[in-house]
């Protein structure tokens, strides 16, 4: 698969996600890494010295892995320009990583910038699997935004943080009860 224009898609949403991990570890709340996709660059400008095309070497499994007050977790950023999700935004290999990980007791999720709402929505795991699921029995390959549960959107806000970790909670209390 070939990689060419869509670098700084979701650049900004990945920065606030960085400067929150770095928050949450400067605190000891969580530990959170971002994963690298493997690519093979095949142009560089020489001016720049930036990859102008490159080669994906293998599937990648999700954005960020970590642990956050000793409950592993796994989430994928993803950026939506209308008010509709289009699933093949989700690979297979990811859900599949995603489900595996909540089998070792993991939680999984999506967070979702729904760029002209400015609104962010954390998708869990098992709300993902049931819209995938849909998908695969033939129904819609997309997910309406009045679909999503409102208790799990949330303002972009001006700040540099996106508060992730009391939807982990909030998503808990959910499995829990």
């Amino acid at each position: 698969m070939a990689w060419r224009s869509r670098g700084l898609r979701g650049s900004i949403l990945e920065e606030m996600i960085n400067t929150t991990n770095q928050h949450y570890r400067d605190r000891n709340l969580a530990l959170v890494q971002k994963i690298p996709t493997p690519i093979t660059p095949i142009d560089i400008d020489k001016q720049t010295r930036h990859i102008t095309l490159a080669y994906f070497d293998q599937k990648s499994t999700v954005d960020y892995i970590g642990v956050a007050q000793g409950i592993p977790i796994c989430f994928d950023c993803k950026e939506c320009q209308v008010d509709t999700f289009s699933l093949q935004n989700v690979h297979e290999h990811q859900v599949e990583y995603m489900r595996d990980f909540e089998k070792q007791q993991g939680i999984a999720f999506l967070l979702i910038n729904y760029t002209s709402k400015d609104l962010i929505y954390y998708m869990r795991y098992s709300e993902l699997e049931r819209f995938y699921q849909r998908m695969t029995e033939g129904g819609r390959h997309s997910i309406r935004f009045d679909e999503l549960d409102p208790e799990f959107l949330f303002p972009m806000k001006q700040s540099l943080t996106i508060n992730y970790l009391d939807f982990i909670n909030l998503d808990l209390s959910k499995r829990e009860g």
